[in-house]
């Protein structure tokens, strides 16, 4: 399936029913009245959040939803039935906002958050509506109300608990493969993958974590240089990163330097995304023939304060044990979360419910 986390569609909701001038005209009823009924309301447009998707791709072949109009009203007082309302599903992480004005208007982040996004027409008033005592004949009534037309931007960011970043062939395909039951493309090129995937982590029983795979950084990926500017977005939701850096002889710069050209583009991107727990794993240690140089990366990153694995996917040394930190560190920070919405709950402030993980492939059996 093709991966698309950006999209635009056009949404308008259903007008309003007309209202209707009618009299009662019945035998043996003189003079029976104003009797033109209402128009119905137009269908409004609701949006819901769900795991059964993980890409925006069905919306590039139906870019238009329109909801049903809301009926006319009709004689004998009888009302317009009210348009059906339309509800269209985006996957858990969709920010939407009008393409329009810039205007976020909202960020789908649980299973099940549904918000509406255009208001239906009213329906007109017949002239029933209109009678008084001074006026017992009107003849007037009201036109339906438009429905609201908007044009939608929809961002994909995808919620995963891991984020796995580093430079092309840096080997982030290969450990996802290992340790979940993704199945990414992998080849011995830059830039093999070219979409983000997403892998679902058994680290002990019955405990799983999501992993994303982004799509490699070079220099000047914020600015859009590579596939960057496109997928640095993905790692905005996960709460740590594994930052992955290839130590075999087959690159000749040096490990530390490549660690830091990958932190730089993160800081560039946004402030913050250094300051979330990172882990670096050394990469494709079957392939080292000098330890100097994992040497000088394990240095570095104690020197940084991050946590230090060196681990080859293809052996698989050090993948257990690299499961095991990570999976801990997550229930570690899920304990943070709660505690801390329970102490705004119990402030009086309104408790936000906690990022929880798109849907993702199979456990790894």
């Amino acid at each position: 399936m093709q991966f698309l986390d950006r999209a635009r569609i056009l949404v308008r909701a259903g007008d309003g029913g007309n209202g209707v001038t009618a009299f009662r005209r019945e035998k043996f009823v003189p003079r029976g009245g104003p009797s033109g009924g209402d128009g119905g309301r137009g269908g409004h447009i609701d949006m819901e959040a769900t795991e059964g998707l993980n890409t925006l791709l069905h919306f590039r072949f139906n870019p238009r939803y329109v909801a049903d109009r809301g009926h006319h009203g009709e004689g004998k007082n009888c009302h317009g039935r009210d348009g059906d309302d339309l509800l269209i599903f985006v996957p858990v992480g969709t920010l939407v906002s009008n393409l329009d004005t810039g205007e976020v208007i909202h960020d789908f982040t649980f299973p099940g958050d549904r918000v509406r996004i255009a208001e239906g027409g009213r329906g007109g008033r017949g002239n029933a509506a209109f009678a008084t005592s001074t006026n017992r004949a009107p003849r007037r009534h009201d036109d339906g109300r438009p429905g609201v037309e908007l044009n939608l931007q929809l961002e994909l960011k995808l919620i995963a608990d891991v984020g796995l970043v580093g430079l092309p062939n840096a080997g982030k395909s290969t450990l996802i493969s290992r340790i979940s039951a993704a199945r990414p493309k992998i080849a011995d090129y830059p830039f093999t993958t070219v979409a983000p995937n997403l892998g679902v982590v058994a680290w002990s029983e019955y405990r799983t974590f999501v992993v994303a795979d982004i799509p490699g950084l070079i220099e000047g990926a914020h600015e859009g240089a590579g596939l960057g500017l496109d997928f640095l977005r993905h790692v905005e939701r996960t709460r740590v990163l594994l930052h992955l850096v290839d130590v075999s002889n087959m690159l000749p710069e040096d490990p530390a330097e490549r660690f830091e050209l990958i932190n730089r583009e993160l800081a560039a991107y946004r402030d913050d995304l250094l300051a979330r727990p990172m882990i670096v794993v050394a990469t494709k240690i079957d392939a080292l023939d000098d330890p100097g140089r994992l040497e000088r990366l394990r240095e570095h990153a104690m020197a940084t304060g991050r946590e230090f694995f060196a681990i080859s996917a293809v052996t698989g040394e050090g993948l257990d044990e690299l499961k095991y930190r990570v999976g801990a560190l997550l229930d570690t920070i899920r304990a943070e979360e709660l505690a801390s919405s329970q102490r705004e709950g119990a402030g009086g402030q309104p408790v936000v419910p906690s990022d929880r993980s798109a849907g993702a492939g199979d456990v790894e059996k």
